[in-house]
């Protein structure tokens, strides 16, 4: 908890104990995160070959859709949040491609690209909704 000071328009400070939200707090992050763990899971099963030549990409997407969410927390103004998420919004729909051949090469299960496409889209959705309310959140200040 911090303790944040308000002023008032008549003058009067006021203070007041509020808990700031940490990025740790984000839904979306821990979902990126949940998806990280879950895709490192699947890309340790693979061999050299399929490593090297669709699974680095794939785990490295992955990773970036948590680390730009991350990043764009960190920003003060709203544009700068917003492209950071952009980003991730962009990372989110690379690692559908690699996921979506690594099924149809027989690298990953349909069960397991079910399953991880199900948290894709929950976290899409919810992405999509983070950046429209940063975006309105700064239209009401």
């Amino acid at each position: 908890m911090k303790l944040i000071e308000i002023n008032k328009s008549a003058g009067r400070r006021i203070c007041e104990i509020k808990k700031c939200m940490e990025l740790y707090d984000l839904e979306i992050y821990k979902l990126a995160r949940e998806i990280s763990k879950e895709a490192w899971m699947v890309y340790q099963m693979f061999d050299w070959r399929v490593k090297k030549t669709m699974g680095d990409q794939f785990i490295s997407a992955v990773d970036s859709v948590g680390a730009n969410i991350a990043e764009g927390f960190g920003r003060y103004h709203y544009l700068d949040k917003n492209k950071f998420n952009y980003n991730a919004r962009g990372s989110l729909i690379e690692v559908i491609h690699w996921l979506d051949l690594l099924v149809e090469r027989g690298q990953v299960t349909d069960g397991q690209g079910l399953v991880l496409r199900e948290k894709i889209k929950s976290l899409g959705i919810k992405l999509n909704n983070y950046i429209t309310a940063t975006r309105i959140r700064k239209l009401s200040l």
